[in-house]
């Protein structure tokens, strides 16, 4: 992974502490450490109403705490659906014989279509990141030639792998995300506007 991509994920709240030049891209994914999910810029203040609603007094004597309560909430493990985006690290087969992703999705995805689009020959691939939104899966080849920005793939459970879309390469793909900093300010504003 290059600086900036590991600069990124640490402004995020990874932890790339064991990251290597030494390793391929699925070897650093899998060794990053996550504590919670991943927001996007285009995040639609989802259930921040209802947390208001039930912490509206909170607001209204400690706002200070009511922010920090807030961020502990939604930065916290669990699957309320408030557009998050989950992390991944799977990792997908469907044309590496014998394997259950090839036994399962055999003549379901098809293959030509699939190596036009990323460009490589009987392609595998590492799920990392998952969401509730259109599309909800984002994958990474492995064997993408360039391991320190790879391009990152999306397809939607609805059309597994019919639709696959190039999303560019991971270090534009992650600027889509928030840091807690950057939520907290899109909070801060919706909750000035609408309550005062």
């Amino acid at each position: 992974m290059n600086d900036n991509i590991i600069k990124k994920i640490n402004d995020l709240g990874g932890n790339t502490d064991a990251v290597s030049l030494g390793k391929s891209f699925v070897e650093n994914w899998r060794s990053i450490t996550f504590t919670h999910y991943f927001y996007d810029k285009d995040w639609d203040v989802y259930g921040i109403d209802q947390f208001y609603n039930e912490n509206n007094d909170l607001y209204a004597n400690e706002r200070e705490k009511f922010y920090e309560n807030l961020i502990e909430h939604y930065f916290s493990d669990h699957e309320l659906p408030y557009g998050q985006y989950f992390i991944k690290d799977w990792l997908f087969t469907p044309f590496k014989e014998n394997s259950a992703d090839w036994e399962e999705f055999e003549d379901l995805i098809e293959e030509d279509f699939v190596q036009e689009v990323v460009k490589i020959p009987k392609p595998e691939f590492i799920c990392i990141f998952y969401s509730y939104g259109y599309p909800d899966h984002f994958f990474v080849c492995t064997t993408d030639p360039d391991q320190l920005n790879p391009s990152v793939y999306s397809t939607d459970h609805e059309v597994y792998f019919d639709e696959l879309e190039n999303k560019g390469c991971l270090e534009e793909f992650l600027n889509r995300f928030m840091t807690k900093e950057e939520f907290l300010q899109v909070v801060k504003e919706y909750l000035e506007e609408k309550v005062g």
